[in-house]
């Protein structure tokens, strides 16, 4: 998938354009050709960074050599990298260079710079993910859910399953399941699959998965950590040598199995719907 790499390093290129505009993340993922649900994903595996994050790095590094090489107004500044007052710009730029704005053009002031990225995939042997393509019906999940930013997903999701051990609300846990909602923020559900005869747990609800297509890969080993990496695996080494299918719909699955005695011999999967190229 040589022209998805290109598409994703063109992608970069556009934010690095477009540091000092109003960056929307619907039109860096169209740059890629993916939907924003995707590339924010693939983002973060490729790059162990969200979106965000990345975009606030490069202003910030910009930001601090502009300050030591000119005489230019911090609000000025602080305005041209989307902030609004001299005080929420100077809280993020202490944050990230350790020291305040007005200090950056001191002598030997010390400030940190992040380099922009440059996509390159290599191949690498090795490593095996064991995946199977296979089609299922519509089906219906009933849980809880709770809406994420992309930005903060990987520390609050934790949070919430922690939250819901406390409280099961009669869920076996089953699944996790992200569903986009505007490119931005998603529903994250932790469900099991709807039992129409069975009443459904106060403060749940129920969705229905549409069927079709579904690449599903088996994560060995302890939680979260084998789930994490072979979710790394599938964007980084699986989906640029993808031929035949595309991604497709703006939600994947996580599958839980019971618990079993010995962590190492836990199996989960993660499930990424598709439709052939």
């Amino acid at each position: 998938m040589q022209g998805w790499i290109e598409g994703f390093q063109e992608s970069i290129e556009y934010i690095e354009a477009n540091l000092t505009e109003t960056l929307e993340i619907e039109r860096i993922a169209g740059v890629a050709a993916l939907s924003p649900f995707y590339y924010q994903r693939i983002f973060g595996a490729l790059c162990g960074m969200t979106v965000g994050d990345y975009i606030r790095a490069r202003r910030m590094t910009l930001a601090a050599q502009e300050l030591s090489a000119s005489e230019t107004r911090v609000i000025d500044i602080a305005l041209k990298y989307g902030y609004d007052s001299p005080d929420s710009f100077a809280r993020a730029f202490t944050r990230f260079h350790g020291i305040a704005p007005s200090r950056a053009r001191e002598p030997g002031a010390a400030l940190r710079s992040f380099a922009s990225l440059h996509i390159k995939i290599t191949l690498e042997g090795g490593a095996m993910l064991d995946y199977r393509i296979t089609e299922k019906a519509p089906f219906t999940i009933v849980g809880i859910r709770r809406r994420f930013n992309s930005d903060t997903s990987y520390q609050e999701i934790p949070k919430f399953w922690q939250e819901w051990a406390q409280d099961m609300r009669g869920l076996k846990g089953v699944f996790g399941v992200c569903m986009d909602k505007d490119g931005k923020d998603f529903d994250y559900w932790i469900a099991d699959n709807y039992v129409p005869w069975v009443d459904i747990p106060k403060g749940c609800e129920t969705c229905q998965i549409p069927g079709g297509l579904w690449a599903e890969f088996t994560c060995k080993g302890p939680l979260p950590e084998s789930l994490q990496n072979v979710n790394t695996q599938i964007w980084t080494e699986w989906l640029p040598s993808l031929k035949g299918y595309a991604l497709a719909g703006q939600y994947s699955l996580e599958v839980y199995m019971p618990p079993v005695e010995d962590p190492a011999d836990t199996v989960s999967y993660i499930c990424i719907p598709l439709v052939k190229a």
